[in-house]
């Protein structure tokens, strides 16, 4: 009886513990599905049943997966496409390429011809039920995209190219398109399936594919290649732009025509023309509305939250407007890019809110949706392969060719038009968007797309190198020969007794500030100089954003700097001559830009600025300042502007400070230019060290020897205009600081190569470039230093700092 009672509590035991397991089974799979793989079937299930898909989850405690939400799906996705187009971007940057290969090939990598081919990433990561999302959002962003390109165009700027110009858009245009007969032709036989579409449709989408014009990839290339300010650059510009509209205008047609089937040719014409009432309506109406708006906001100086507002519901409105008519939606934003006034702020304000959010994050996910169409696999056997030969060169030898023989036409030189050739035959995105909306009309099948696809990505790819290897203007800054200082340059050791005063002051951005102004004046020197020739250098950084481009395309100067002729600048006498120029360049080769001017222009002193207050100068701008400091022909100086140097005074008081060594020598020079201007009264404070060691080697003595000579030359020419102070000290750091809190110097002048032991210790050098002292004055503020500090170097043909007199290590 016992052993019967054990048995039915051992059984009352399992039974309990199956229980059990099979409640927590239960529970696992039901909350935590995240985790666990589901069946096609049910997956195939949730696909189509679109309607039960909602916008976020409860989270997976509560039992809900993160990816069957639209929401947190759309994160994931967005996520992945930002981080392997900046990877792939960050591979491709040593080759020079654009950004939109890396975005191309990312896409490319997502979909079906890369990760996609694994049937679990699809599933989990890109479902199909989740594609009209991803799509809606990378539409909204190429909405935006396509409104800053036509933010970009300047109809003026266009209008004004000339003929050449747009004889050259227009040849690389046509002769595309003739080939593009016998290519539709091929593709409609050699492609299976591709035989439905009608011709005239299939010939429209295959003639603007194959003749189109990147205009934002190639202002990039050209930016990048240093090439924009040239003739070549130039002509490549206007060109594109024509191009570009005219291809807009060719794909609305093509869009029109492909939207009416062949009994239906009514419904296209219709389309047509209400295209064209549209566009009457944008110039007739909105494009003065627009002018007044921006006239608004130049008056009253800053541009109110509901225009902005106000511009970017007309941009949606109008991409609606244009889907309604029959014509897709991006050419509505485009036209009303176009009518957007150029001038002023307001445009400026507009890309600056735009350009970030919807080129960084929302386009992007346009390459990603268009790579999930692309299927490379597509592209199989021998004759595939040839086909997309076949494709990349007629594309090639069309848009080369056809741009070659008009540039011959207009007598630009052989090597110029070939490369006018290479460079007009740059796809990228406007390509891409042209091959979708041609996929989305159903006009081309996956084969064809995948082969045009991979046309563009090739043709954009070989652009940079080849252009590289065809044409690009020497820049060899090492090659440079004329070297020239201040003190070598002046009427008393040149053999010409009238030399003239050549300075080149860059300034960042448009405006140059009061206190380089002064500056410049206090230099011209007439006992000394016949003439001042000035050259105002404005410093651009071009970067990645459609805001740099926008301002290339505006100031259309760009690599080698273009010089203007003479202009008045209203900084002293009338014999000053004035020259500007502007450099739009990255930063990692701004300096090239600064030297190959001042070597052209032989200038005998580059000034530049140093913005040392916090956040208006970044490490980048730093760097800049060094490069030029190690690569320039000639003396450099660097201003660090405090704002007070001859503002609202009637006598300018400026300070030498004179340690000893080449760059102290030319600082004395400098001042002796200054003491011949009656506005301007110059004290040299010379600072010797008390104790220090008499033995020196010989190049000390030698260097001593060349101060001394410098200091009497210097009183003997200026000793009724200059006060000659000299000081013994064994901290020359307080003395230095004392010399920068007295009020009465507006600016302090020192040589950047003294090195002064002691200081390294309690003053971290902030900016290197300054020198040791530079940095003492320059950061000094909670000190009292207001004055402005102006920090020289003296060109040294050896670049080697080790050459440049110390003093001996003392304590300070």
């Amino acid at each position: 009886m016992s052993i019967l009672n054990q048995e039915k509590k051992n059984t009352k035991k399992a039974n309990h513990l199956q229980t059990t397991i099979n409640t927590s089974l239960l529970y696992i799979r039901t909350h935590f599905a995240i985790f666990l793989p589901t069946n096609d079937h049910t997956h195939r299930n949730m696909v189509f049943n679109i309607t039960s898909v909602k916008t976020s989850s409860y989270g997976v405690w509560q039992g809900n997966n993160p990816l069957h939400y639209a929401f947190p799906l759309l994160i994931l996705q967005t996520t992945m496409v930002i981080f392997i187009s900046r990877l792939l971007a960050f591979f491709l940057k040593p080759l020079r390429q654009p950004k939109v290969i890396a975005e191309i090939l990312g896409g490319i990598l997502l979909g079906p011809s890369g990760l996609g081919r694994n049937k679990e990433f699809m599933l989990w990561v890109f479902p199909s039920w989740s594609t009209p999302i991803l799509e809606t959002v990378a539409s909204i962003g190429l909405l935006f995209f396509l409104f800053l390109v036509g933010l970009e165009l300047d109809l003026i700027s266009i209008r004004r190219s000339g003929k050449k110009a747009l004889a050259i858009a227009s040849a690389g245009i046509l002769l595309p398109f003739v080939f593009g007969v016998g290519i539709t032709v091929l593709l409609l036989k050699a492609v299976s399936g591709a035989d439905k579409v009608g011709y005239i449709q299939c010939f429209l989408f295959m003639g603007v594919s194959l003749s189109i014009t990147a205009f934002p990839v190639l202002a990039r290339i050209l930016a990048e290649l240093k090439l924009l300010t040239t003739s070549v650059g130039e002509t490549a510009m206007a060109a594109a732009a024509f191009n570009d509209i005219a291809a807009w205008v060719l794909l609305a047609l093509a869009v029109a025509l492909a939207g009416g089937s062949h009994q239906n040719l009514l419904a296209s014409l219709w389309v047509l023309l209400s295209g064209v009432g549209f566009v009457i309506f944008m110039v007739v109406v909105v494009r003065p509305t627009m002018d007044r708006i921006a006239t608004r906001c130049s008056n009253h100086g800053q541009v109110e939250e509901g225009y902005v507002c106000l511009t970017l519901a007309g941009v949606m409105l109008s991409g609606f407007m244009t889907d309604l008519i029959g014509i897709h939606s991006i050419f509505g934003a485009f036209v009303f890019g176009l009518m957007i006034p150029k001038r002023g702020e307001f445009s400026e304000r507009l890309i600056r809110r735009i350009e970030d959010f919807v080129c960084g994050l929302l386009l992007p996910l346009y390459f990603a949706s268009s790579g999930l169409k692309t299927d490379v696999n597509k592209i199989e056997g021998v004759k595939a392969w040839g086909l997309l030969a076949v494709v990349i060169t007629t594309a090639c030898t069309g848009k080369i060719l056809g741009t070659f023989l008009m540039g011959m036409v207009c007598m630009i030189p052989v090597r110029q038009s070939l490369t006018l050739g290479l460079l007009m035959n740059t796809k990228g995105l406007v390509e891409l968007i042209v091959l979708n909306i041609g996929k989305e009309k159903k006009v081309l099948n996956d084969e064809m797309f995948a082969i045009l696809v991979m046309m563009a990505l090739v043709t954009t790819f070989m652009t940079t190198p080849m252009v590289m290897a065809v044409y690009k203007p020497a820049r060899n800054i090492s090659a440079m020969v004329h070297h020239r200082s201040l003190s070598e340059s002046s009427s008393h050791n040149s053999h010409n007794p009238r030399p003239a005063l050549r300075v080149l002051a860059c300034v960042h951005g448009s405006q140059i500030s009061p206190s380089m102004s002064n500056l410049i004046n206090s230099i011209q020197s007439p006992n000394t100089y016949s003439t001042l020739k000035l050259y105002i250098l404005h410093l651009y950084e071009l970067t990645e954003r459609s805001s740099s481009i926008a301002m290339v395309h505006r100031v259309r100067k760009n690599g080698v700097p273009f010089i203007k002729g003479n202009i008045g600048y209203g900084v002293g006498s009338n014999k000053v001559k004035v020259q500007k120029s502007t450099a739009i360049s990255a930063l990692t080769t701004m300096h090239e830009d600064i030297c190959h001017v001042a070597n052209k222009k032989r200038a005998t002193i580059v000034i530049l600025p140093v913005l040392c207050r916090e956040g208006e100068m970044g490490h980048s701008w730093e760097v800049v300042n060094r490069r030029v400091l190690a690569h320039a022909p000639c003396t450099v100086a660097l201003l660090v502007d405090r704002g007070g140097f001859g503002v609202d005074v009637d006598r300018k008081n400026i300070c030498l400070v004179f340690l000893g060594g080449p760059d102290d020598r030319e600082v004395v020079e400098l001042g002796g230019r200054m003491a011949a201007q009656s506005s301007t009264k110059v004290t040299l404070i010379r600072i010797l060290m008390k104790g220090s060691d008499n033995k020196h080697h010989d190049d000390v003595d030698i260097e001593k020897e060349l101060d001394e000579r410098s200091l009497e030359e210097f009183k003997r020419r200026w000793d009724e205009e200059v006060e000659y102070v000299e000081k013994s000290t064994h901290n020359i750091m307080e003395e230095l600081l004392t010399i920068g809190q007295n009020k009465e110097f507006e600016l302090v002048i020192v040589g950047r190569g003294k090195l002064v032991a002691g200081i390294f210790e309690q003053e971290p050098q902030r900016s290197p470039e300054l020198g040791v002292i530079g940095n003492l004055l320059a950061f000094s503020g909670d000190q009292g230093i207001a004055s402005s500090v102006l920090v020289v170097q003296k060109h040294d043909v050896t670049k080697v700092d080790q050459g440049r007199t110390m003093f001996d290590h003392h304590s300070v």
